[in-house]
């Protein structure tokens, strides 16, 4: 049974695990290799492509980076690792340089490449108070140009195995909200369109990409949804919930889009060949934030870096002194998660069950080639 076959129709649970019983040894499942990662997104998985563009979205400085891998701030917004560099971990491969460094070309390019841009959204308006970003629509036509260099390096045949073989990473939708559609002084969405019709607007233009993107060859593809924006602490910074609350409003806005990304699963799905699969962000977080001591956290109202109310009014500044106990803290910003979140996130799309990631994780996608 091929994986067109599977996808094509209702996979059974009784299926799957026959399937993975198939392919494992001593109960253990031995994973086909993943060739690459190409990944697209915005601030979450930006591994220092906005270091080159005219952007005051950066991370390219002091306390960024502080706890990774000794190397300091290379353009990750965060302490250390992002979701992607530990999924990278997971399957065993390179972390994808960024598209917009110089350096990435030739032997580079069979390593996976970084799309990713902070403040990019799915719309190509979202985010330009910031300046210059790789919208959804341009990280694909930068793809475009990655395949063009890959075409002189390898025959059609094998171009169309690695892209068959690499994973791709989609992490969209959170600035359609924090720099769009929340933002009504300076971008009109919410006069325009209610709730579901943004959603809806934003699940229309994403389907397009991820049809451009499947048509020029890649066949695995990880789409992450919305986390819990209303309890980042730039939202409970706002003043619009009490103190010890997150912003109701903010995550309930959120829910036609996440229901909707994992509906629009099952219908790309339907591609032959194609493997989709919705990792379920908001319940993951979600289940961080409502029982934080499970999983070693002590804070989770408050940045680890930042100035203001809940230190997320301003966000981390160069030279700023974070604090100290990292890996207790939910939040590294006012936007972004800590690198021990990261790992959770990783490990849950990896290994999770269909509540994390849906209709399969990441490991069981791998066994597909």
């Amino acid at each position: 049974m091929t994986a067109s076959a599977i996808f094509n129709g209702q996979l059974s649970t009784l299926a799957m695990m026959i399937m993975i019983l198939q392919c494992s040894n001593n109960g253990v499942v031995e994973s086909a290799r993943i060739r690459a990662m190409l990944v697209f997104g915005d601030s979450l998985v930006d591994d220092g492509n906005n270091n080159y563009l005219s952007s005051i979205a950066r991370a390219n400085y002091f306390p960024y980076g502080i706890d990774f891998m000794n190397i300091g701030h290379t353009g990750r917004f965060s302490n250390g690792k992002t979701v992607v560099d530990m999924l990278g971990d997971l399957l065993g491969v390179p972390y994808p340089p960024a598209f917009a460094d110089p350096t990435t070309r030739g032997i580079k390019l069979l390593g996976g490449v970084n799309y990713a841009s902070a403040a990019a959204g799915i719309l190509d308006e979202t985010g330009q108070h910031y300046g210059q970003r790789y919208s959804l629509s341009q990280q694909v036509l930068n793809f475009e140009t990655t395949l063009d260099q890959l075409r002189t390096m390898m025959s059609g045949r094998n171009l169309s195995e690695f892209l068959a073989n690499s994973l791709a990473v989609l992490v969209f939708g959170s600035n359609d909200y924090i720099n769009n559609y929340l933002m009504p002084s300076l971008y009109p969405s919410s006069y325009n369109y209610s709730p579901p019709d943004f959603a809806n607007l934003l699940l229309n233009r994403y389907a397009r990409q991820l049809v451009a993107l499947y048509s020029l060859g890649l066949r695995k593809f990880l789409l992450a949804g919305i986390g819990p924006l209303g309890c980042i602490p730039n939202q409970r910074a706002s003043g619009q919930a009490p103190p010890d609350r997150c912003v109701d409003y903010v995550n309930q806005i959120l829910g036609t889009f996440n229901e909707g990304l994992r509906s629009l699963v099952d219908q790309l799905n339907r591609n032959p060949g194609a493997i989709f699969v919705y990792g379920n962000t908001y319940a993951v977080v979600g289940d961080i934030l409502n029982n934080p001591a499970n999983f070693g956290f002590s804070v989770v109202d408050r940045a680890c870096c930042g100035i203001g109310r809940n230190q997320g009014q301003i966000t981390c500044l160069p030279y700023e002194i974070p604090c100290s106990n990292r890996n207790q803290y939910v939040f590294w910003d006012a936007f972004h998660p800590t690198q021990a979140v990261n790992a959770i996130l990783a490990q849950r799309a990896f290994y999770g069950s269909t509540r994390d990631c849906y209709p399969i994780n990441v490991q069981q996608m791998t066994l597909f080639s």
